[in-house]
């Protein structure tokens, strides 16, 4: 049986009283570079978003998770994109939302989770990630997870003005 529910967070679909808290995320221009955002998004846009969040991951390619606390606090995003079910893999994206709760375990429960959910679940034989040559907590994070560099996107993100590179990791579930 497949369990979206931690020691310390669960993971849930997203509810309309998320507004709130998906509005700020996609706004924050600190965390545009992760997203690659470059523009901000309009309350209607969201409204929009949440209304369509409950479609199907094998129609619209992604699906969308609520990190949330045992009390019920959400505290992070956590993403599977680019579903292809064909070649039975997807990409894979977290974020928590206050750095307070970062380095506190969260993610690495909710990334375990989230892999265990689509190896289970989905029956998908790889899962894989792109993350910034600079943000090392989470290549730390997904190489604690036996993720893969397999390889690196020279000059693939501007950010402020200059070119950074973009690691890919790979997972493959033997």
């Amino acid at each position: 049986m497949v369990t979206l529910k931690g020691e310390h967070i669960f993971l849930r679909a997203l509810e309309p009283e998320d507004f709130d808290f998906i509005y700020e995320i996609e706004n924050n221009q600190d965390i545009w570079e992760i997203s690659n955002t470059i523009t901000p998004y309009s309350r209607f846009l969201i409204k929009q978003y949440l209304e369509n969040a409950h479609k199907d991951i094998f129609e619209v390619k992604q699906l969308r998770l609520v990190i949330s606390t045992l009390k019920n606090k959400a505290i992070g995003l956590i993403d599977i994109f680019d579903f292809d079910f064909h070649n039975k893999r997807a990409g894979i994206g977290i974020l928590i939302k206050d750095p307070n709760n970062r380095h506190k375990g969260y993610g690495a429960e909710a990334l375990q989770l989230l892999i265990n959910y689509c190896f289970a679940h989905l029956n998908l034989h790889q899962l894989y990630c792109n993350i910034s040559e600079d943000n090392v907590p989470s290549i730390k994070l997904f190489k604690r997870y036996n993720f893969k560099e397999v390889g690196l996107k020279k000059d693939w993100n501007i950010v402020n003005g200059s070119y950074k590179n973009e690691y890919l990791f790979q997972l493959i579930n033997d």
